[in-house]
């Protein structure tokens, strides 16, 4: 296929003279000098090798070749603004719009408010929400799925930046009504004749908290289990056993007749962050959740400790 050595500014300067019937009239509609344009078209056809446009003192006619050449320019020159104003209005509405992935114990407490307050700033802005377990949002984050994360997975995976927002630890969740609730702390010990409940085995806090218990010589078995936290805690409100959670979970069920209890012996904790492709600067509604993010956590209880990165 032959290379088309052309550039966008000599079609338009020979469109502009075959509309104007004159170099001054295109000239002045492009703000060029009459030679800068003459020069333009000269190109273009010495490019294409033929005359498009017939000179003469009085007035500049079109060729044949001019005709039929003005017809695909014309075209082509149309399709073109119509595929700018296309990419321009999908920059604008991503520049409007927010996917966020993130667990879903966070989707049911941290995010909720935080979204609030940004609809409240930029009533404009389209946010989303993909509330997944912590591999797919590791995932989704890695795809471009979603421009942030919010997990406690990927600080250590090569193609993800992981800042972090506050450290948490696990707590055993169980009715007020229990013989253990009203304990300052317990030990992993204590929980050995109780009935437990889980979430999956292959769940991000699943597997935290088997790796942190592995050197026990007794651990606590397992009789009921959930896919998620909020599973696992409408079991032990239904009193069918007592749960390790994260402390944050328990903040959404404030009129559950539920208590957490600090566990010990080993202590576990984990550190949630925002997760982003590694390198990638964050868009202006990314910047402004991650500030109602901060904002939100600052008015939050002593009982997480917020990370250090700003």
């Amino acid at each position: 296929m032959k290379r088309i050595n052309l550039t966008l500014d000599e079609v338009q300067a020979f469109v502009a003279v075959a509309h104007a019937g004159s170099f001054k009239g295109a000239a002045d509609a492009l703000f060029l000098s009459q030679p800068a344009l003459s020069r333009r078209v000269d190109k273009l056809e010495q490019v294409l090798e033929v005359r498009l446009l017939e000179r003469t003192t009085r007035r500049v006619a079109l060729t044949p070749e001019g005709r039929e050449f003005l017809a695909h320019a014309e075209r082509g020159l149309a399709a073109l603004r119509t595929g700018v104003d296309e990419v321009e209005r999908e920059v604008a509405r991503r520049a409007a719009s927010l996917t966020v992935a993130c667990i879903p114990t966070v989707a049911s407490t941290l995010l909720p408010r935080a979204f609030a307050r940004l609809a409240a700033d930029h009533p404009e802005m389209r946010l989303r929400m993909l509330d997944e377990g912590a591999p797919e949002v590791l995932r989704a984050v890695q795809s471009g799925e979603a421009e942030l994360g919010l997990s406690f997975t990927g600080a250590s995976h090569p193609e993800i930046d992981f800042q972090p927002l506050l450290t948490e630890d696990y707590v055993l969740a169980l009715r007020t009504d229990h013989p253990l609730a009203q304990r300052a702390g317990l030990s992993w010990r204590d929980l050995l004749a109780e009935p437990m409940v889980a979430v999956a085995g292959d769940s991000g806090n699943r597997v935290l908290i088997d790796q942190a218990l592995s050197r026990l010589k007794q651990r606590p078995m397992v009789q009921f289990e959930a896919n998620h936290v909020a599973g696992a805690l409408g079991l032990v409100e239904a009193g069918l056993g007592v749960a390790v959670v994260p402390r944050l979970a328990l903040s959404v069920r404030p009129g559950a007749a539920l208590v957490g209890v600090s566990l010990k012996q080993p202590r576990i904790e984990r550190t949630l962050g925002l997760i982003t492709r590694q390198g990638r600067r964050l868009g202006g509604p990314a910047q402004a959740l991650v500030q109602a993010l901060r904002s939100e956590l600052a008015m939050r209880p002593g009982d997480a400790s917020a990370g250090g990165a700003h």
